[in-house]
């Protein structure tokens, strides 16, 4: 929290819903903090809100105080952003919808972070705007609300919205601020304290962050990826995606054995299990029709798929996820042992 000794030259707002990212909230607050630091003046301030005004819980355990959402308009924030943590998309707080949109007709801008986008979205904030999201969720939040703009960017800024993907992308949307408002001279001086080697612009797509833990493998790998991430609904067979490449079926079974211990075919069904997955926690879908978004021509086949995938089947999935599990568990593709996929790809083909 700042100090109340001194009146900061612009000021943020940062409201915190229960197990938000601790990551996220320090990505936007230390660059900040360290402009501070840097010019000896009191550049940025900052205030933590709640719904409440209670200690929040972060996704890590670590609990943050804070104080309520303001009764007056006594505030002079820069802008006042949605931290999202844990079942965002499903979020219902009529007195903070109600603030939130007081604060937007009286001027401010509105932000968010990660799944704090669906906070604005739900309060019909978003309205008109561009946004972005984090990719984990973007289809998602599509298929909810096919009307907003949503863009693959680190960040967007789109009048009084301001719209962050989450992570170390906080740091990048803070700096650009630090630069515009105190000069370049100074954005560079706080991102050599954090070690942040590059200031990345907005509009640099989320995959490329995605993607980097495929930098060691070859092309061809990461072109496969393409093309079966582009293709979840209407699955293309190995063959089709080998020719498309340019080369032997045979060769791609080679590639992704090397690198992953298992088939193409496992690799591609585990993908679209994984997308089939966020659909059931991001959006009201039906399990047959996530069935059939995610390229599953047998409803019997997708439920003992995803069973034998994640352990549980997708309707219990649902309403299961995330508060009755304090610790929820999501692996990502490369982290399924090579046994564990092998055994998926023993089964017989959908």
């Amino acid at each position: 929290m700042t100090s109340k000794t001194w009146t900061p030259r612009s000021s943020y707002a940062f409201v915190l819903m229960h197990k938000f990212s601790m990551l996220s909230l320090s990505a936007l607050i230390e660059p900040l903090r360290i402009a501070n630091y840097c010019s000896g003046r009191n550049l940025y301030g900052w205030n933590l809100l709640s719904a409440d005004g209670e200690d929040v819980l972060s996704s890590n355990g670590i609990p943050v105080p804070t104080q309520a959402i303001p009764v007056d308009d006594n505030t002079a924030w820069e802008a006042i952003i949605v931290c999202g943590g844990w079942n965002a998309e499903r979020y219902e707080n009529a007195a903070l919808f109600s603030w939130l949109q007081h604060m937007a007709r009286s001027g401010f801008t509105l932000g968010a972070t990660e799944t704090g986008c669906y906070v604005l979205a739900r309060a019909r904030l978003l309205t008109n705007h561009s946004a972005t999201i984090h990719w984990h969720c973007a289809n998602a939040f599509r298929e909810r609300y096919p009307a907003i703009e949503l863009n693959d960017a680190l960040f967007v800024i789109d009048g009084q919205r301001k719209t962050c993907a989450g992570g170390i992308a906080g740091l990048d949307m803070m700096l650009e601020d630090i630069g515009n408002k105190n000069g370049k001279e100074l954005a560079r001086e706080v991102a050599d304290q954090l070690l942040h080697s590059r200031i990345r612009k907005a509009d640099l797509p989320q995959k490329e962050v995605k993607s980097r833990h495929q930098s060691s493998m070859a092309p061809a790998l990461k072109k496969a990826f393409e093309i079966m991430e582009m293709n979840i609904e209407k699955p293309l067979t190995i063959p089709q995606i080998s020719s498309q490449l340019g080369f032997s079926q045979r060769k791609l079974e080679r590639l992704f054995n090397r690198h992953f211990g298992c088939s193409a075919v496992a690799f591609y069904r585990t993908m679209r299990l994984q997308e089939a997955r966020v659909l059931l926690t991001h959006t009201d879908m039906s399990v047959l029709d996530i069935c059939i978004a995610c390229g599953f021509a047998s409803s019997s086949y997708f439920s003992k798929s995803y069973t034998s995938l994640f352990g549980v089947r997708p309707r219990d999935h649902r309403t299961s996820w995330p508060d009755s599990d304090p610790t929820p568990y999501w692996p990502g593709i490369s982290q399924f042992t090579k046994a564990r996929i092998k055994k998926i790809s023993s089964r017989k083909s959908d």
